[in-house]
């Protein structure tokens, strides 16, 4: 399976290649990511962000005053990028011949369900990350795959979220489209994802020459990677 298949979006604006919606990833604010990696990082670290979006977590990091190289295969996503270096490619393809302090790989990109693409971008995370320095996943704790079901919630920004059409269409995999509507404005996006427990996840970091060396939350979400 390829990304084009395995995401897909609608609504106004320009849509990317994984079906997200640039118009709403705009609207987005921090909900208090920055602070968490802050917090797990050496002060000023370098940070090379993959798939950064708009700058909703580049922003601030830059704020709280680390060096960000912020990467997307979006260039409309970028263009709403100021104050960091920002670089148009995909992950996987990604070859900057630079280290970094932090590799970032947040919004659960690491989920993909396809374990080729997965390996590739951890890949990628390996080949920019100092061998002193670590790796940033975010990914859902994996007890969310088994009880997430459609759901609705109003935000006090107006903006209302809506999880449709789930399914698990195999062991381990969600199929889900997620529903977002800002006044008159609504996007989907629709995703497959791939659980990823403890185990296999220690084994794809393996195969990358990585491992995992904790999180940074209790429930297990974020997690911690570093060189082999």
């Amino acid at each position: 399976m390829t990304s084009r298949r395995l995401y897909h979006g609608t609504g106004p604006g320009t849509i990317t290649p994984d079906g997200c919606a640039v118009d709403h990833y705009a609207m987005l604010t921090p909900k208090g990511e920055p602070e968490h990696i802050h917090a797990a990082i050496p002060e000023g670290a370098s940070i090379l962000e993959l798939g950064s979006g708009t700058g909703r977590i580049t922003h601030s990091l830059l704020a709280l005053g680390h060096e960000v190289v912020a990467v997307d295969e979006s260039p409309e996503m970028l263009s709403h990028i100021r104050g960091a270096e920002t670089v148009c490619s995909s992950i996987q393809s990604l070859a900057l011949h630079r280290k970094f302090d932090v590799v970032l790989l947040m919004s659960f990109v690491i989920e993909t369900a396809d374990d080729g693409l997965r390996q590739a971008f951890l890949r990628a995370c390996r080949e920019h990350v100092a061998d002193d320095g670590c790796v940033i996943l975010q990914r859902q704790p994996p007890e969310w795959y088994d009880t997430i079901q459609p759901f609705e919630r109003a935000g006090d920004d107006g903006r209302v979220v809506r999880m449709t059409e789930v399914s698990r269409p195999e062991p381990h995999v969600l199929h889900a489209t997620m529903e977002y509507t800002v006044g008159e404005r609504k996007w989907t996006h629709t995703f497959v994802s791939r659980r990823l427990d403890d185990d296999f996840l220690e084994a794809a970091l393996g195969e990358a020459d990585l491992t995992m060396s904790g999180f940074l939350n209790g429930d297990r979400g974020w997690v911690r990677a570093v060189p082999r």
